[in-house]
């Protein structure tokens, strides 16, 4: 954790001191009476401007080579990718009058990388704990190709911290203030994996307040969401693929090794069916991390009233 908070410290991440956030002033978000539901009018439709195009792109596009051809598929999820962005670039160009620093191209490639390392470190840490302590068995396996493993990554890490970070928590913060928004977006976080197969109740409430504190604070931290795309990006990866295990519900694919719960234990320290996502170690991990990092940005005025 301190190494973490310390690595953001370094100036090439980009991250000024006591600089807050760019939430919008203009175009819909303008100063002035009701702006607060104008906030929450426009977060609705930009919400699926991200969502539902992405979708429609990479099931269209995909569907002209097969399934088996994964490396064809990952350049379609890709470019699907770049599609989102492009499509929130646009919006907000046109509706806020701005263009969008929450994904300024200049501090991507530090930040991102920053978030891949912490991610795969978190993951890694949460089944280190499950080792010593006998929850769960890892064997490792031939490798197999990692190209749908990261394909699935990518879109969650992109797509979803575009709508969940930039999209519901930028606006709930612009009309409502900051920590409204971290309720509203981690519970509507929690909420959406609900639908996941093997999901439970607990599963919901974890990843509300691991993933959602967690990635929320890095991007009132730094002002973008490339650490948080990072960071979502390579925890997936590191469990789906490294170790093996399920993803949110969803069984494992290719990957490196195979982890599964030890016979006997309970499913909140395990996670069960759902993964280690849904686990006490996992929950107790990330929200150190993240609750680390929200006083860092509260340390930083980045909670700063706007």
């Amino acid at each position: 954790m301190n190494a973490v908070t310390q690595s953001l410290d370094l100036p090439s991440v980009g991250i000024q001191k006591a600089q807050p956030l760019v939430l919008g002033e203009h175009g819909v978000l303008k100063p002035g009476r009701l702006r607060w539901l104008r906030a929450c009018s426009w977060a609705i439709p930009l919400f699926f401007l991200v969502a539902i195009p992405t979708g429609v792109f990479t099931r269209f596009f995909g569907g002209f080579w097969p399934k088996t051809n994964e490396p064809m598929q990952f350049v379609v999820s890709f470019l699907g990718a770049l599609v989102a962005l492009g499509i929130y670039v646009l919006a907000v160009r046109l509706a806020e009058k701005r263009n969008p620093s929450e994904i300024a191209l200049r501090p991507m490639l530090p930040q991102l990388g920053l978030g891949l390392f912490t991610g795969a470190a978190m993951f890694s840490a949460v089944m280190g704990i499950m080792a010593v302590f006998g929850l769960y068995d890892i064997q490792a396996i031939d490798p197999a190709p990692a190209w749908t493993p990261l394909r699935k990554a990518l879109q969650a890490g992109v797509v979803e911290e575009l709508m969940m970070r930039a999209v519901l928590l930028r606006l709930m913060w612009r009309a409502f203030g900051p920590w409204t928004a971290f309720a509203v977006s981690c519970a509507v976080f929690g909420l959406s994996h609900l639908a996941n197969q093997n999901a439970t109740v607990f599963a919901a409430v974890c990843i509300a307040l691991e993933a959602g504190v967690m990635l929320g604070a890095f991007y009132a931290l730094t002002g973008r969401i490339w650490v948080s795309i990072g960071a979502h990006l390579a925890w997936n990866f590191t469990q789906g693929y490294v170790f093996g295990a399920a993803v949110s519900g969803m069984e494992p694919g290719p990957a490196m090794a195979r982890s599964t719960p030890s016979v006997g234990m309970p499913e909140w320290l395990t996670g069960g069916a759902f993964g280690p996502e849904a686990s006490l170690p996992g929950m107790v991990v990330c929200l150190a991390v993240g609750l680390a990092v929200v006083w860092l940005a509260w340390r930083r005025g980045r909670f700063a009233t706007q």
